[in-house]
């Protein structure tokens, strides 16, 4: 689902204009990524939770020339699935 589709979901089910849903969404993007910079969760119970996970570092190798390389620690975002969506989506058969 694209975002277009997803403002047109969210303004049916809640009599919002597309306007404002778009508003809340872009939003709620800046916001989570603002609290992820600050290294803060964002939970949403029946969603998950946003995350930064840290990657530690490690060695790599150059699949051009076979050469080891040194691959840097990072920080990654990440999303776990809360007990309702994961408990919604058991026994689908998604292909």
């Amino acid at each position: 689902m694209k975002k277009d589709e997803l403002v047109t979901k969210i303004a049916e089910k809640t009599d919002l204009s597309k306007s404002d849903v778009n508003k809340v969404l872009v939003s709620l993007a800046t916001i989570v990524t603002d609290a992820l910079k600050a290294n803060d969760e964002v939970t949403l119970q029946e969603l998950g939770k946003f995350l930064i996970k840290e990657r530690a570092a490690k060695t790599g190798r150059n699949p051009h020339t076979g050469e080891t390389i040194e691959i840097a620690a990072t920080k990654a975002p990440s999303f776990k699935a809360a007990k309702p969506l994961k408990d919604a989506l058991k026994g689908l058969n998604i292909e």
